[in-house]
């Protein structure tokens, strides 16, 4: 092999891995910023939910005895859709946890809904919503509550 071929072997082997190098780049960004768009679509379509809970509860509660609804009962009269469905249905890469307080000697019924990150890509806001106010609360490293910020 003569010195010019083993020149441009070399060349071209250099721009080859060079080409390579600057794919896997651009394909680990474009994972990135994939995976940061779904999270934020999510953590969207969360907050969307909650807003719907709260307005499903609020005329569930009106219609059965002043009681507000399970996920089951809410799905059980179409008033959520099916894959709300369990006691801590997962959508959209959120866990969704209600928690209802029947009512009692002067204190009506009301309920708390938590919508927490099934795991680090699904989102990283965490979710509170009670009845008593509706508000919508955030905390970014655990679970929400609420003492926490409103949306």
């Amino acid at each position: 092999m003569t010195k010019a071929v083993k020149v441009i072997l070399i060349a071209v082997i250099a721009v080859v891995l060079l080409v390579a190098l600057v794919l896997g780049v651009m394909v680990g960004l474009g994972i990135y910023g994939w995976k940061a768009a779904m999270r934020s679509g999510n953590e969207a379509a969360t907050v969307q939910h909650l807003k719907t809970i709260h307005a499903v509860e609020l005329q569930y509660y009106n219609t059965h005895k002043l009681n507000f609804g399970t996920f089951d009962q809410l799905v059980a009269d179409e008033m959520l859709a099916k894959r709300f469905s369990g006691a801590t249905p997962i959508v959209d890469g959120y866990i969704f946890t209600l928690r209802l307080t029947a009512a009692s000697s002067g204190q009506a019924a009301s309920f708390t809904v938590n919508a927490d990150p099934e795991a680090s890509d699904t989102g990283t806001n965490h979710f509170y919503m009670s009845s008593t106010d509706g508000t919508i609360r955030v905390n970014k490293d655990r679970p929400a509550g609420p003492a926490d910020s409103p949306l």
